[in-house]
């Protein structure tokens, strides 16, 4: 049997037993799409946001992740769900503050993401998220939003740094906010800030099946002293065991690319462009 056919098999059997079986609605759990955090290329997104969008989608790219910045459509999420829909784009997910969800804000924080049909908003960093006792307050948080989210198809989500998946496994900060939400909430994996934490992916996604709906894949973080590589398929991290743990385990929709690292001579927008080719290379060898 093809390795394509025996993970999608053996996904479909995983993730239909699964709690956050709903998630797959969106994209078939078998394939993830792959999608870009803007946040990368921060500066072509302010200087051109337009443009560079259209780059991104003619790189290949299927969706993006937003990080606050909407260009010339912060006040109109109908035109800009018209300008991604022209480009051939989704709102894989957007990176959302507890702030946006605060009573005063919540209606139209909720009415912008679902005219632009995005569904999953990640809350980027919590300080508090640093430390276990912090982490449960995190949590708690975490809970009390997708609870507000649930009636409107949504989920949010938290994503990790360095500081969230250090200490003894199975009682990081991680795993405080892993265990005391419900399966409902996405558990955003940084695979980048991870390793810097001299923790393996695929550890978490186990740990926690079914909620890694979508996923940052990051070569290299901004870590005092690494010398990773910073282009994906180029640096150390086994790529194809994780896509494979996502596929099968994790519940997998989006394979979100993260560039915050670059490599000297090259660009931020040639760099997200590498470690894409990068990972559709791995994605192509692992699918023959």
């Amino acid at each position: 049997m093809k390795l394509s056919t025996y993970l999608k098999v053996l996904a479909m059997a995983v993730i239909t037993s699964s709690s956050a079986a709903s998630f797959a609605a969106d994209v078939a759990p078998t394939s993830p799409q792959l999608s870009v955090q803007l946040w990368s290329i921060k500066d072509d997104v302010a200087k051109d946001f337009e443009g560079t969008l259209k780059k991104l989608a003619d790189m290949g790219f299927q969706g993006v992740e937003f990080a606050g910045n909407f260009g010339p459509y912060a006040d109109d999420p109908k035109g800009l769900k018209k300008f991604l829909d022209k480009l051939g784009l989704k709102a894989s997910g957007a990176h959302v503050g507890f702030d946006k969800f605060s009573e005063e804000n919540f209606d139209k924080t909720v009415a912008f993401y679902k005219a632009i049909d995005c569904h999953y908003l990640i809350i980027p960093m919590d300080h508090r998220a640093f430390t276990a006792e912090g982490a449960k307050e995190v949590a708690a948080d975490l809970e009390k939003v997708q609870a507000k989210l649930k009636p409107h198809g949504m989920h949010t989500g938290y994503h990790n740094h360095k500081e969230e998946m250090l200490g003894k496994e199975g009682k990081t900060p991680w795993d405080v906010i892993g265990t005391g939400t419900s399966t409902d909430v996405i558990l955003q994996q940084d695979v980048g800030w991870t390793e810097v934490a001299g923790k393996d992916p695929i550890d978490f996604i186990k740990a926690y099946p079914g909620r890694t709906i979508t996923t940052h894949y990051k070569a290299a973080a901004p870590a005092e002293g690494n010398k990773e590589n910073p282009i994906i398929g180029k640096d150390t991290t086994d790529w194809e065991a994780l896509i494979v743990a996502n596929r099968t385990v994790g519940g997998t929709l989006w394979l979100v690319v993260e560039q915050e690292v670059y490599p000297e001579g090259m660009t931020p927008m040639q760099s997200v462009e590498a470690s894409l080719k990068g990972l559709q290379k791995v994605i192509a060898g692992m699918d023959k």
